[in-house]
């Protein structure tokens, strides 16, 4: 799915009370959509959680996309994570 349509997505559902989060890998069109919580990633295109296998590096992301979740919204929040990988 395109960043986009997932943002839009996203913000449909917090307005039904679930809360969520998304990796995003570009800012640019996430600033546009503006969703709830967004953990940008500087990882490759088609792999938002780092290479196969990875399994410290997947383990961090999940552990902050989780931590994310206990954010309250508005306003959106975005992290940064800066995971070697």
């Amino acid at each position: 799915m395109c960043h986009q349509s997932v943002g839009l997505i996203q913000s449909i559902i917090e307005k039904a009370g679930i809360p969520t989060a998304s990796v995003r890998l570009f800012r640019e069109v996430t600033e546009r959509v503006d969703p709830p919580r967004t953990l940008f990633l500087d990882q490759p295109f088609g792999y938002p959680l780092g290479a196969p296998n990875d399994a410290p590096l997947q383990t961090v992301i999940i552990l902050a996309m989780l931590a994310l979740l206990k954010e309250r919204v508005p306003p959106s929040v975005r992290w940064d994570l800066k995971a070697a990988g």
